[in-house]
């Protein structure tokens, strides 16, 4: 059934560091498509007046993508800017004047998640959960298991659940967004996606850099609740999940929560953590932080497609290079060639920071006819500036009522269950030197067996 898209946007957090980079050139770009023709209105505490909010606004075009004039002017027609504390009534008020008649507006909460539960309330006491509402929420979506369900709890007695768009902008990202189509539509990786031919998978996500001046933010949060638990599950999901028995929101969301109740609950010997050298001097770490900046997992899919395949996680902060990269080794081939030595044959999906799909295989080396040259087979696309960005993607669908790429209360809840007793368990902690891939202890632990494929 078509949802009713909305009739407002109405955004808490906007003066903060979110909407300056990623949301206003979202909605300048989504202006140009002729996806945004509501009123926007910004909340947030900051002192402010309309004319300073349209100022910041422009300032974050010009810094972050560029002023497009024509649509600038557009956009600026559209927003309305609403100064005062999120626990102020009057704040409530001035915003349902904002409103006017709006009969479906769409709240995105870009504000810290200690303030959540908080807004959420506020909103459904001033009457702003009404029937066709709904709300955007920011990761991270709580902090544990329990946290996350007393915050679906909170969410789920203002709002029903289909009125509820959790955000990972991960899901937006066009090869992510792209991959169940490449899966179910080709039939060459398809044919191979079973423990029949799969012998281990393995996802990185590398950055190059450090905790660029976020220290106080990323001590109380780590890898794990950054990035794997929801970023790299979303990846995984999409990777493994069964072909739906149709493509609407909710019978591919089914799937990806059929694969989360698949993996058994982690335990400490299913992790290795570490920690960049000169993390404890970062601004606004702790001095005794025992927070990882890199973590590798191991887990298992107890599915009968799946069965036996080991799957390997990993992510971390200044390591070699930045990208997000799946390696998938397939198992060797019997071959008549026996004074060949043969290279297992591979698929390799590079997700950023451009779009890589290859396949490695076997070939006679030219120049030695008894040798045996291992070659990629590559497809390489670079996005360009006519491609809708994460942000710009989940914006459009939360204000159009589609919440395929947005996370189901269940699917939350089993991707905390997975990790949780993990998080909480006393695992060691190793240092590693910057610009390495982690600690040494990983190619002794949480390893495939022949080693990590490390991205280049």
């Amino acid at each position: 059934m078509k949802k009713q898209p909305s009739d407002a946007l109405v955004f808490f957090g906007a003066t903060g560091d979110l909407a300056y980079k990623k949301i206003f050139p979202s909605l300048q770009a989504m202006v140009k498509r002729g996806h945004l023709n509501i009123p926007v209105i910004g909340v947030a505490k900051s002192g402010w007046n309309l004319d300073q909010f349209k100022a910041r606004a422009q300032d974050s075009l010009q810094k972050h993508g560029g002023l497009d004039p024509e649509a600038w002017e557009k956009l600026s027609s559209l927003l309305h800017y609403v100064d005062g504390d999120y626990n102020d009534s009057q704040t409530y008020e001035h915003l349902s004047r904002e409103l006017d008649q709006a009969a479906c507006p769409t709240h995105y909460l870009a504000i810290p998640p200690l303030l959540f539960g908080l807004v959420v309330e506020k909103l459904s006491s001033f009457g702003y959960a009404k029937e066709n509402s709904r709300i955007v929420i920011e990761k991270p979506f709580g902090t544990d298991l329990q946290s996350a369900k007393n915050l679906n709890s909170i969410l789920l007695r203002a709002f029903n659940e289909s009125r509820i768009f959790r955000i990972d902008h991960y899901l937006g990202k066009p090869p992510v967004h792209n991959m169940l189509f490449f899966r179910f539509t080709n039939i060459i990786p398809e044919a191979l996606w079973s423990n029949q031919y799969i012998d281990n998978i393995q996802i990185t996500m590398a950055e190059d850099f450090g905790v660029q001046g976020r220290g106080s933010f990323y001590d109380k949060t780590g890898t794990v609740r950054d990035v794997i638990e929801n970023h790299l599950f979303q990846l995984l999901t999409n990777l493994l999940m069964e072909k739906p028995q149709s493509f609407d929101s909710e019978s591919i969301r089914d799937e990806k929560v059929k694969i989360l109740k698949a993996i058994p609950t982690l335990s400490a010997k299913n992790i290795l953590r570490g920690q960049f050298e000169g993390y404890l001097q970062e601004p606004g770490v702790q001095a005794d932080s025992k927070t990882e900046t890199f973590a590798a997992l191991e887990l298992e899919v107890q599915l009968p497609r799946w069965k036996g395949v080991p799957i390997y996680l990993r992510a971390g902060k200044n390591l070699p290079i930045e990208c997000t990269e799946i390696f998938i080794p397939l198992k060797s081939t019997s071959t008549s060639y026996t004074n060949y030595q043969i290279s297992k044959n591979h698929i390799r999906i590079r997700i950023s920071p451009q779009v890589t799909i290859a396949m490695g295989i076997n070939t006679i080396n030219p120049d030695c006819e008894s040798e045996n040259l291992p070659v990629e087979l590559v497809a390489n696309h670079h996005p360009d500036s006519l491609e809708m960005t994460a942000y710009e993607r989940v914006l459009t669908d939360a204000l159009a009522g589609d919440p395929t790429l947005f996370a189901r209360e269940d699917y939350v809840e089993e991707a905390w269950r997975i990790v949780d007793p993990m998080l909480k368990a006393d695992t060691p902690l190793y240092q590693y030197p910057i610009h390495t891939w982690g600690p040494q202890e990983v190619n002794t632990t949480i390893a495939p067996k022949g080693g990590w494929h490390h991205p280049e």
